[in-house]
């Protein structure tokens, strides 16, 4: 990659130089005479708007030491007067939500002594090893590690309740509903356990293409029944209580000759509202199918791996271009797109009362209009960019920046 890197400046610099010498020949390169293009290897630039709100910070706290340098997006998650998250490090905190006062700390585990001591001797510049979470229900947050490990800690006190191995990295958030934990590991399995001990009660095998995107959809669980999509482009519906597949839809069929091209990864988070449930995939599409046998009800060609939200009787995507579009959820037909976050790697996005949210990689908070995608408002909140927005709990927006701040913030009109 570096060599590569290399070669491509320093063919450049010599274009550049013969380019002043005045030979023209090269003007049927696309970079070459149009000094209008807009460049396609930078972010975009923020735009002037007269904004129409203010991003109130209520409170601000420290997460221990952030979410590091892996791509981490670990959600914090609103347990009735708290709210809770943690770093990639291993620490775990309660927070009270509507004056930020810590109710409890725990560390899931330590970088110098226990099962973590060796681990990652490759990125030793970076030895995060919480990945997937926060989950919580019925009494219980959840976290994942890149071990392996589904741990379980008590929402009350922050007391460890249990852990289970299932032998593969847990990158995405698990679960809990009607006294079942689930969680998804990288290897493609989607496993349920016992809610009070983590005893493995059944996993649901897929098979992996060659080549996957470094990410796993997080499964939802709802009237009994657990989505979860996977690598090889399918969504699998699953009875909860024993791991019976109902059934599955391809969301997307692996196209082209080489492996990168055929990645077509369903790594967003199954969004169901009423009798549909929403989904995306990397190189592939959005879609809307019936949540009872599967049916494809409409779809977008929108290539896509961050997670959808709904609002306004709309469901919002970010794809892999950082473009937002919004989709008319019973028709299927684009109601707006917004292209002004192009290339600054934007979070997946939050819907909230009229508003939409994002985050981006030099740490500046977006909301948008849910009704016409119009900028309201901004404000920047970590230097170290936003990965995830967060979550909503009455009025308040909780967002964690990569540095490790967690911001409450309310949104006022001007």
């Amino acid at each position: 990659m570096t060599s590569a890197g290399n070669l491509s400046r320093w063919t450049l610099m010599t274009l550049g130089s013969l380019m002043l010498a005045g030979c023209s020949w090269f003007s049927w390169l696309p970079w070459v005479g149009d000094d209008e293009k807009e460049d396609k290897t930078k972010p975009a630039e923020l735009v002037k708007f007269a904004a129409e709100i203010n991003l109130d910070r209520q409170w601000r706290a420290s997460i221990g030491e952030g979410l590091g340098k892996k791509y981490l997006r670990l959600t914090p998650v609103v347990v009735a007067d708290r709210v809770i998250a943690a770093d990639g490090y291993g620490k775990l905190e309660a927070r009270n939500r509507f004056t930020g006062k810590r109710l409890w700390r725990s560390e899931i585990d330590s970088l110098e002594s226990g099962w973590f001591s060796g681990f990652n001797f490759l990125d030793r510049r970076d030895p995060s090893f919480l990945a997937g979470g926060v989950g919580a229900g019925d009494g219980i947050a959840l976290l994942g590690t890149t071990e392996g490990y589904v741990v379980a800690v008590d929402v009350a006190s922050g007391s460890e309740q249990w852990r289970t191995n299932l032998g593969s990295e847990i990158l995405s958030t698990p679960t809990v509903a009607d006294d079942l934990v689930f969680a998804q590991s990288i290897d493609g399995r989607l496993v349920g356990l016992d809610r009070d001990s983590g005893e493995v009660l059944w996993t649901y095998d897929n098979q992996l293409p060659i080549l996957t995107l470094r990410g796993t959809s997080s499964p939802v669980v709802a009237d009994g029944i657990v989505y979860a999509g996977f690598a090889n482009g399918k969504l699998v519906a699953l009875r909860a209580s024993s791991g019976e597949p109902i059934w599955e839809h391809r969301v997307m069929l692996p196209e082209g000759r080489s492996e990168l091209e055929r990645m077509v990864d369903v790594d967003t988070k199954p969004l169901l509202v009423g009798g549909a449930v929403y989904i995306g995939a990397y190189q592939g599409r959005v879609k809307s199918l019936s949540r009872r046998d599967g049916r494809a009800l409409w779809e977008q060609e929108i290539s896509t791996f961050l997670d959808l939200a709904e609002g306004y009787s709309q469901v919002y995507s970010v794809d892999e271009e950082d473009v937002i579009t919004a989709i008319d959820q019973q028709t299927g037909d684009v109601v707006w797109v917004q292209e002004d976050f192009k290339r600054r790697q934007l979070s997946s996005p939050v819907a909230f009362s009229n508003y939409l949210a994002v985050g981006d990689a030099e740490g500046y908070l977006h909301v948008i209009a849910q009704r016409d995608g119009r900028h309201l408002g901004r404000r920047k909140l970590d230097g170290d960019g936003i990965r995830t927005v967060g979550v909503v709990a009455d009025t308040m927006l909780y967002v964690l920046g990569n540095s490790g701040g967690l911001h409450a913030l309310e949104i006022e009109l001007k």
